[in-house]
């Protein structure tokens, strides 16, 4: 596979050299499809997924001036293309529903129709909220490529409310607590991030947490990690905010392997995670920041202590100087993760 596609690449590369109005870089013959297949493993499919190269064979290709999926002009590279091969990738934005399902290829000497299918993209799950939802209890999970949507908890079926391209409002099963979410279609499956019923504060806080007044903003806005609020601290040098019960209660980690949160900020900053009052450098982890939400798992094995329970969770500046960084969707992951 990649010895021929090599040969290819210096053969069309030699072509494309040349001018493409000259007779020797144009085909004598107009152009026909005979197969297409999928470029990571040179399989006939009979149908396509935006992102995905494919491989399309017929003759006539020379001289290609368009390609069309869809009816949607797709960018294709000339030094990927001889008189019988064609190498392209699948416009992500090519529609799929209500669609030509026909692949063209337009030379000067005419152009080639063939029948093919193009699904979407595999679904993938942004975000769902709320993280700790009551059996029978509605949630609405966010991403993207959501057609005709399958909703599992894990391996148990729920039942979908309504769905968009975008946005699935799901009923929560009975025995999903503990399970990822996962939507399937018929271009593959997406898992949630977050386990149900994992949450320590996702728009509010649970098992009877909270900020302690540190000074924490809660802010509202579509530029959430998770669900609709997010909390966002002002810090000066080596200062934060401390989470914990009112109690001081211990929580019960038993079914949890780490602590997860999504955090961004300024590009080059650092937080630092501390659990448990355990404030010494060494004792706690260093987190890097940037200026797009990301998600971060710390286990309990990195913390060079025994973590037996978690009782509070300090997150706070750590290079010295003056910052603001924003936090959301801070919660476990499950044992075995």
């Amino acid at each position: 596979m990649l010895s021929w596609m090599l040969g290819l690449c210096s053969i069309a590369t030699i072509v494309s050299c040349s001018d493409e109005n000259r007779p020797e870089t144009l085909s004598k013959v107009a152009p026909s499809i005979e197969s297409v297949s999928l470029a990571e493993n040179d399989s006939l499919v009979e149908q396509g997924r935006a992102d995905n190269m494919y491989i399309i064979r017929g003759k006539g290709f020379l001289g290609t001036r368009k390609i069309f999926f869809n009816e949607t002009d797709t960018y294709f590279n000339a030094t990927l293309i001889t008189d019988n091969v064609i190498l392209v990738t699948i416009n992500r934005n090519t529609p799929y529903a209500d669609a030509s399902d026909e692949l063209r290829v337009v030379t000067p000497k005419g152009t080639a129709t063939y029948n093919f299918i193009v699904a979407p993209p595999a679904p993938a799950i942004e975000s769902y909220a709320p993280i700790n939802p009551a059996a029978g209890q509605n949630i609405t999970i966010k991403g993207s490529f959501f057609l005709d949507p399958v909703v599992t908890f894990g391996t148990i079926p729920a039942t979908v409310v309504s769905s968009t391209l975008t946005e699935i409002v799901v009923t929560v099963p009975p025995g999903a607590d503990m399970k990822h979410v996962i939507v399937s279609t018929i271009s593959g499956h997406a898992t949630s991030w977050e386990a149900v019923g994992t949450a320590i504060f996702d728009d509010v806080w649970y098992h009877g947490w909270d900020d302690e007044g540190s000074g924490a903003d809660y802010i509202t806005d579509a530029t959430t990690r998770q669900g609709s609020v997010y909390l966002e601290s002002t810090n000066g040098a080596w200062s934060g905010n401390q989470f914990r019960d009112v109690n001081w209660s211990t929580l019960d980690i038993s079914n949890y392997s780490g602590i997860r949160f999504s955090v961004k900020g300024r590009a080059g900053d650092k937080i630092a995670v501390i659990i448990n009052g355990n404030w010494a450098d060494s004792q706690s982890i260093a987190v890097a920041v940037t200026d797009k939400w990301q998600d971060v798992e710390i286990k309990w094995s990195q913390f060079p202590f025994a973590v037996t329970g978690l009782q509070s969770l300090v997150i706070k500046e750590f290079t010295g100087n003056a910052s603001v960084y924003q936090i959301d969707d801070i919660g476990f992951t499950l044992t075995g993760e």
